[in-house]
């Protein structure tokens, strides 16, 4: 079993290509995922809000140049965090932390809070749900853009004679726990499966009251603009929730 020290190995190996990726074209986040989380996400002017896995801070300097008035990024890869903050603004902070625990944090002094693509990397999602539970004012919102349990499963193409993509693998959907991703081609990470209901049932048991679900896909018009995303017309790569704290 993956722990925290072994997960912060993982990233700290790949941090310049990630930061390389994250800081070009990106078609994952700039052509799909950006939009419906920034529509989930609403006017955020005025707001404090808290980036959960931050990464290299794409995403809080977005928040922070449409008017967030303070967005904390926090993450256990030190190479991401140290990029983070070669271009932070006034309104941004990155720390090194576990986000799994935010006991540095007080209660109820965030309006928004983000988790993009980092549940899927925790041993202990929960335990990130519950701690942005307690530090979120009342009726804050938490907005979480997770992989897809139906592609973290499995997730593999069939493929016919000629390679051609006939459809995905769903296959120990049930058996939750630790799966091996390829990112940036030839990198290999840690990440973890859990079933829709556990997700949905964990932040329901937590407090949270489940406002949307977001399967994010892309137009034709899209398309044309990010032709590497056409699988996204086909199958649910990504799921987002919204959650609000009564």
């Amino acid at each position: 079993m993956a722990n925290s020290d072994n997960l912060r190995q993982e990233w700290d190996a790949i941090a310049s290509a990630w930061i390389r990726e994250a800081r070009g074209r990106n078609p994952v986040r700039n052509g799909l995922l950006d939009p419906p989380m920034l529509e989930a996400c609403g006017n955020v002017e005025g707001l404090r809000i808290l980036d959960c896995g931050c990464g290299e801070g794409r995403f809080c300097r977005i928040l922070a140049e449409r008017g967030a008035v303070y967005v904390l990024g926090l993450d256990l890869c030190e190479p991401l965090i140290a990029a983070a903050r070669e271009l932070q603004s006034q309104r941004e902070d990155y720390r090194v932390q576990d986000v799994q625990d935010l006991g540095f944090l007080e209660d109820e002094t965030f309006d928004l809070a983000v988790s993009y693509l980092n549940q899927c990397d925790l041993p202990g999602f929960a335990a990130n749900t519950g701690e942005v539970f307690r530090v979120l004012k009342k009726g804050g919102r938490f907005i979480i853009a997770n992989l897809h349990p139906m592609r973290s499963a499995t997730g593999k193409w069939h493929r016919g004679p000629d390679g051609e993509k006939l459809h995905v693998v769903v296959d120990e959907y049930f058996a939750e726990g630790e799966r091996r991703a390829q990112v940036l081609r030839e990198k290999i990470v840690t990440n973890f499966h859990r079933t829709l209901s556990t997700y949905i049932n964990t932040f329901i048991a937590t407090g949270f009251l489940l406002k949307g679900i977001i399967e994010p896909t892309i137009t034709r018009e899209q398309l044309a603009a990010y032709p590497e995303l056409d699988n996204e017309l086909r199958v649910p790569n990504f799921i987002i929730y919204v959650l609000q704290k009564p």
